[in-house]
Parts: C-alpha cells; structure tokens; sequence
C-alpha cells in the first residue's frame, strides 16, 4: 500500500547546488567515535576494523562463522553503510576462548585495525558518534550561498531527518506488508529494520510539517524537549524567554515522536500535529503499536560539530564534521546539495 504523506525532506531555504554523492566509496568515509574503550581483559574480544564494501551485518556474520559462535554473539554500536570507506568497533563474546587469527581470515576489504578483550557486549546506540568526510563531485551552483548555508548551520543547525540508509531498498513496503499480515521478517534483524524504518517516515513527516509551518528550531508550548548531547527529555507547558534562549543556543531542541504504544507525551497543538500525521498512514502507527513499540523522542534539530569544508577543485566540494549518534552526514550534504547517487 502506498504512502499517503510525503515524508521526503525539505528545508527551510532554497538548495543552492546539484552534485553527484558517493562516486567512489573513498568519497564517503566514517569514522566511528567510541563511547568505550576495550579495558584489556574480559570474555569479548572488541575488533576495531575498517571495512569497504561491506555492511556492518556482513561483517557481524563473517566474524561469528570465523569464530564458530551464534550471530547474537556479536554485537556492534551503529550501522554503517557499504558503499563507503568506514571504520568501526565490533565485539566477539568468546570465554575462555583462544581467538582466531582474525587478519588472515579476513576477506577482501575487511582490515583489522586492533583487537582487544572486554568484559563486556557492544550495543546498539553505545557510541559517541561518528567522524563524516564527505566529497561531493561534479558540484555546479551558487558557491556563495552554500558557504553561506554551511555557516548559518554552524548557528542555527539544521533539520534532523532520518538518511534514506534508514529505509534501505524497500524497509518500508515491507513492513507495511508485514503489518498488514501479508508477509512475516525473516529474522530478528530485518524485524528491527521494518520497525525502524516505519518510525522514521512518521518522525520525518512531522518534520516536514514543523519545518513547513517555521516551528522545527524553536520550542513550542506542549512540547517535549531535548537537552543538547544527551538523552535527557523534558515537558514543555509554556515558554519562557530562558526556554527561547537556551533554544537559540542550541542548548535544547524540539522533538518529534519514535511512534508507538500509547500518548505520545507531548500537548496541546504538538499533540495534535504529531497525531493527526500518524494518522495519514494509520497502517504504520497501528502496525508500531501492535508490535508494543513504546513512544520515544528525537531532536528535530541537529548541530555539526567540528563542521569545515574546502573546495579541492571548481567542482569538488570536501565536507568534514562530527555527528551524534544517529545523526546523518548525507542530511548536511543534502541541505547545500541536491544529488544523485551513482552507486
């Protein structure tokens, strides 16, 4: 069944460029910022590795089949794409366990970068974040302006969408599917990606509509609020001029709903926004609640940090910045950029 809303994203300027996007994988490099170190003794063994073509799953089996233990034994903080150069930690729960030879089993593309014992798993969302360099080719378009958006960003930051990595070639028909009783996931992981990707078309859709209506970087009475680098929420019945500061700062940000079982916890007119967008596509937000998802929170803003860019030719634009955990580098590009992806 088709989508009734159009969860795409949009901005609250103009695009000032056209350009092409992951030309080569060495065009878009991620490297992981860990929120722990590996302390040196333990029954996991956490494998720092940089990978090109191949996705985090394809190297979470890889591992387990080299080390002879379940897939669940394996754990990793964040997924990162294949077509890119990335560099990220893994663990390998292996007791009283001699490891194997983990380079000389590595397949084209994989590279062990260091390998030291923990005591415990890595989890999903257990990262700080994420080192994003960026080449954008083929750049045609107003330079000015871009520099221009790239600073105001600096500022004001920008619109917190989900990337399309979130919805994959077809996350989401599937889980309409699956919703709807016409099909099943096949597995624990391809059931957390249609339940992920299901929320992120309702979150980008209220979004769409905050940033529509001018309201997605300041703070509305009935909304919930994000503290800056944290996961700390809190009410907002009215706003004050210390609210409108601290929002202007940077400090907070709105949010918009992780869709699931129940209210979601904000008021008044954010309440009715954020309720009448789930129900645009009842299937989605019915299907979330059956599979008793609980209601969580996203900023509607992000903040680059460490945000630079330089210009390696007339028409090669090179974006360097730090984002948080779930945050997407191709969202920045995309606010300067519209691109094609010629994967």
């Amino acid at each position: 069944m088709p989508l009734v809303f159009d969860a795409r994203p949009v901005y609250p300027w103009a695009i000032p460029l056209r350009a092409h996007i992951r030309v080569e994988p060495e065009d878009f490099r991620v490297d992981e910022i860990p929120a722990t170190t590996p302390e040196g003794a333990g029954e996991h063994v956490w494998l720092e590795i940089r990978k090109t073509g191949h996705n985090s799953d394809t190297v979470a089996e890889w591992l387990a089949r080299t080390a002879a233990v379940p897939r669940p034994a394996v754990g990793y903080a964040g997924r990162k794409d294949r077509h890119a150069v990335t560099t990220q930690w893994f663990s390998v729960q292996l007791p009283g366990r001699v490891e194997p030879d983990w380079s000389a089993a590595a397949p084209a593309g994989i590279e062990i970068l260091a390998a030291r014992r923990h005591s415990r798993k890595l989890k999903t969302g257990h990262l700080a974040g994420n080192r994003f360099r960026i080449r954008l080719r083929e750049v045609r378009g107003d330079r000015a302006a871009a520099e221009a958006l790239l600073e105001q960003m600096r500022v004001r930051g920008l619109p917190d969408y989900f990337g399309e990595q979130r919805f994959g070639h077809a996350n989401l028909e599937r889980a309409l599917a699956w919703f709807a009783g016409r099909s099943r996931p096949r597995s624990r992981n391809q059931r957390s990606l249609y339940l992920s990707a299901a929320r992120a078309a309702i979150f980008n859709a209220v979004l769409r509509r905050r940033v529509e209506a001018g309201s997605w970087d300041h703070l509305l009475p009935g909304d919930l609020a994000n503290l800056d680098g944290s996961g700390s929420i809190f009410a907002v019945p009215a706003v004050d001029s210390a609210l409108r500061e601290r929002c202007s700062l940077l400090d907070v940000h709105p949010t918009g709903p992780l869709w699931g079982r129940g209210d979601p916890g904000t008021t008044g007119a954010v309440r009715a926004l954020e309720v009448a967008v789930a129900e645009t596509q009842a299937e989605l937000a019915r299907g979330l609640e059956r599979a008793e998802m609980s209601h969580a929170r996203r900023p509607l803003r992000m903040r680059p940090r460490r945000l630079e860019w330089r210009w390696e030719s007339d028409h090669i634009l090179e974006l360097d910045m730090e984002l948080g955990a779930g945050e997407y580098a191709t969202g920045v590009a995309g606010a300067i950029a519209v691109f094609s992806d010629d994967r």
